[in-house]
Formats: structure tokens, sequence, C-alpha cells
């Protein structure tokens, strides 16, 4: 659970983003902009984390009075192997170098509910973590690297981890209602895996940017699921996805490799967190991502 270090809602005086060309980190900076919160965002071509340079050139830039946003990492779709397990965890190693080095007000760490035990269909933040996913190792290791170092020079550590993040601007086309939306619009079909039964959360990534803030605004600490509270099956996400768009779209089953699993989350330490916290209805954002896209594509 979270615990806020101040009780009323208070900026820092600037907030450092790292990972800022990202899908999240974008959206955040946009957020920020919107909150008048002074901030100063760091791209991979700026600051290469993977590299041991870039704790001398971070630590010329992070002063004591700012939070650290850190939203960088190699996604799935860049790979699942080794190598890039590696990738991600010289990240980490990097950034707790420079925590250990520098001192800083906040830090804000975006994890992935991919860190859970894949098994489990009701999670919560006290939920064992558990899995064989290298890309959930990274951010698992990495969660415990930070957290030792922001412990060691008593900084403020706040960890998110979001479920499926979908918006206009994701490039990962993982399954769901950024790939759903996509192929509906290029080739006129959704495709799903058996009935598409299983149950999964999904949140706007203009949800997570703004619980981002909330942490921000309240310098918290501690862990918090960034979730709707809401599970729905791909089946209805892909009717809702069709009603968004307003046009035909045949909808195409596959043979499904595995089991049916879903998940399900207790979001009764979230509302704890922030009570006033509405999220984005699927309905409102697929009907927002659908029209972005739309626009995008008949610019092109």
């Amino acid at each position: 659970m979270l615990v806020h270090q101040s009780t009323t809602a208070a900026g820092p005086s600037r907030v450092v983003v790292l990972g800022a060309d990202g899908f999240l980190a974008s959206e955040l900076r946009r957020t920020l902009d919107g909150a008048r919160q002074v901030h100063r965002a760091i791209g991979s071509r700026e600051v290469d984390l993977i590299e041991a340079s870039s704790v001398e050139r971070l630590a010329g830039i992070v002063q004591p009075d700012d939070a650290v946003v850190i939203t960088s990492a190699l996604t799935p779709d860049k790979g699942r192997d080794p190598a890039t397990l590696l990738k991600n965890l010289r990240m980490g190693e990097n950034l707790a170098a420079l925590l250990n080095r520098v001192q800083c007000a906040h830090v804000v760490y975006i994890s992935s509910d991919g860190v859970y035990d894949s098994r489990l269909s009701l999670v919560s933040e006290d939920s064992p973590c558990e899995t064989g996913d290298l890309y959930a190792i990274a951010h698992l290791v990495r969660e415990k690297m930070l957290l030792q170092a922001c412990q060691r020079a008593g900084i403020p550590l706040a960890i998110l981890r979001p479920c499926a993040i979908y918006g206009a601007g994701d490039t990962h086309n993982s399954y769901g209602p950024n790939r759903f939306i996509r192929t509906a619009l290029k080739d006129g079909k959704i495709v799903l895996f058996g009935g598409g039964e299983e149950r999964r959360d999904h949140i706007h990534v203009r949800d997570v940017a703004g619980l981002t803030l909330l942490c921000l605004l309240h310098r918290s600490a501690g862990v918090v699921n960034a979730v709707t509270g809401r599970a729905w099956s791909f089946r209805e996400v892909a009717g809702k996805v069709i009603a968004a768009l307003g046009q035909p779209v045949a909808i195409q089953e596959l043979p499904r490799s595995g089991p049916v699993t879903h998940r399900h989350y207790d979001i009764a330490a979230l509302i704890r967190a922030f009570p006033g916290f509405a999220p984005m209805s699927l309905d409102d954002g697929l009907a927002e991502t659908g029209g972005a896209m739309r626009a995008k594509a008949n610019s092109v």
C-alpha cells in the first residue's frame, strides 16, 4: 500500500522524467503540462541508461529537490530473451548507482503487473510476485534494486504496477484493445484466441499518468496497482471496439495454445490511497483511442 509523505497535494520543485519518448512518458509529460508542473524529460538519445556513463551524466542533471519518474524499459516487443533482460537490468543497476550517489526528493518507478504469479486470478498488492517471464523478472529485480538504493538514501519510493495499458500512442501492439483497433481499421477484422473468454483489466494511458501525478503530489511511498478494478473478456472488448468504430468488423477465432486464465484486481489499496480517482470507462477510452487512430490513419 501507499503511504503519503504529504497529506496535502504539493508538487515537487521539478519532475525529471526518464524514458521521455515512450508511450507512457509522452502522456505523463502532457499531464504535467496540464498541471503546470515543471519537468525535465530525458530520452535515450540524450542519456542511454544501458551505458555506465549514464550515471555521471544524470548526476549532473538531477537536483536534491527533484522527483524522478522512471518509465525507461525495453518492452516485450523489443525482445523477451536473455540479452534484453540483461539490458533492462543494466538500466536498473545504473539507476541504483545514481541514487547511491545523488540525493533527490522522491522516486516513482513504473513497473508492471506481470511481476505477480500468473496463476492468480485475484490480485492485490500483497499477492506473491513469482514469474517466469523475463520482462517481468527484469521489473521485479529493478524494483528491489531501487528499493535498496532509496532506503539507503532515505528517499521515498513509489512503485506503480499497471495492468495492460492502452491508448492511441501505443506502439507495442499487444493482444487487446490497441491491436483490436488497429486490425479492425486496417483489415476489417479482430482475431481472438479461442472464444476470447479470458478476462483482463485494461487501463487508459491517461489514467496511469494521472496516478503517477497523484503519487508525485503526495510524495507517496509504497506499492500500488494501476488498474480500474473491472475485468472484461477479450470478446467483450472486441465488441466494444466494433461499437466504438461504428463500422462492420469480422471476428475471427484461432485455436488457443494454452488454458483459459482470468485476472481480477482487489482495488481496496488504490481506493484508500486516492479515493477521488475515477478511471476512464472502457467505452469512453476505446472511443477516444479509436477516433485518434482513425484520424492518424486517414492523415497518412
